[in-house]
């Protein structure tokens, strides 16, 4: 769009506080071993993970990040013409690999900015859906739910449905957001990832967590050497490093801060996040937010913005460091008012 480097990268909910230093060390140490495959079993990462979420490993599978598994899942239960519901505007990756694999899609809409657990699973119901996605919180809104909600919620959820719960940023979120099920629960599988809150988007490190019979399934058709070396140790290190953890947590919570201050400055509001990015409601309609996108584009400031209405009335700004948000400060009035006129 304007042929040049972006001074601030505010777009892809990238940690730009980086991974741990410990996690680093661990692959830059790893390094010199890349000749050798990594572990098809990611035995040592299912182990710590294992640990972590007091499970067993046999309830935990690693593949390449999120999209991955979701790939995976999709191909191990979808048919030509089965019924998959979402929302209308949520993460759209799930939907390609839906459609990828001849899966029909039914969406619901967002509630108060929102998705809607209850009208999903109602709808599951209507069509008789093979699947049902909802990201806990929500991208690209930021907004969540409580866990024990989303438990509640699955009174609804029909006895032949499987629930995929996408928790990929649920380590920036209050307490008790994540839900809590029985780990054997057949109904519902979680992902978890290590490209947000520890840093490692570019190692493609996601995990899912559900019943030993679906995770043991996935083994059927994912792609057995398909983490390297690297990924896996450095993934470990940073599981390990807590402290990093929390540093990360408190600089994205500042950030969120921050980004809410710039956006009322400027006769903005904020939603309130639960992710490392924040929906700012430029006040308008989807065509205006364009606008708003268009010219903070143009000032080397990279942000994106939710694709449905009425969400398209929101950028998406992710959490940046402070020069990062100084820019953004900096552009965001010039870019509203060349938008307004």
């Amino acid at each position: 769009m304007n042929n040049r480097p972006f001074k601030a990268r505010l777009g892809a909910n990238e940690n730009v506080f980086g991974p741990s230093p410990r996690a680093i060390a661990a692959m830059q140490e790893a390094s010199a071993d890349q000749w050798m495959y990594g572990d098809p079993e990611s035995h040592d990462l299912r182990a710590a993970l294992a640990a972590h979420h007091a499970i067993r490993p046999e309830n935990i599978v690693v593949g390449e990040g999120i999209d991955g598994l979701l790939c995976y899942l999709v191909r191990l239960v979808i048919e030509q013409g089965d019924a998959v519901v979402t929302s209308d505007g949520a993460y759209p990756t799930f939907n390609y690999h839906v459609a990828g694999f001849g899966g029909v899609l039914h969406k619901v809409p967002y509630r108060d900015d929102h998705e809607d657990p209850r009208a999903l699973f109602r709808k599951a119901a209507e069509v008789g859906a093979k699947l049902v996605y909802l990201a806990n919180p929500d991208n690209p809104m930021g907004t969540w739910h409580k866990g024990a909600d989303i438990v509640a919620a699955m009174e609804d959820l029909p006895a032949d449905t499987l629930f995929i719960l996408d928790e990929a940023y649920v380590e920036f979120a209050p307490e008790g957001t994540s839900a809590t099920v029985d780990i054997e629960d057949p109904r519902l599988i979680r992902m978890r990832t290590f490209s947000k809150a520890y840093g490692l988007a570019g190692a493609r490190v996601g995990y899912a967590l559900g019943a030993e019979p679906l995770i043991t399934a996935f083994n059927k058709i994912r792609n057995h050497f398909g983490m390297n070396r690297a990924a896996q140790i450095g993934a470990l290190a940073a599981l390990e490093d807590v402290a990093y953890l929390a540093q990360t947590v408190g600089n994205v919570t500042a950030a969120r801060n921050r980004i809410a201050a710039i956006a009322q400055a400027n006769g903005l509001s904020a939603l309130p996040s639960a992710t490392n990015f924040v929906a700012v409601d430029c006040g308008g309609d989807g065509d205006f937010a364009r606008r708003v996108l268009s010219e903070l584009v143009a000032r080397g400031v990279f942000v994106r913005m939710p694709f449905v209405a009425p969400q398209d009335r929101c950028i998406r700004i992710s959490a940046g460091r402070p020069e990062d948000l100084n820019l953004l400060e900096t552009a965001l009035p010039a870019a509203l008012t060349a938008a307004r006129s």
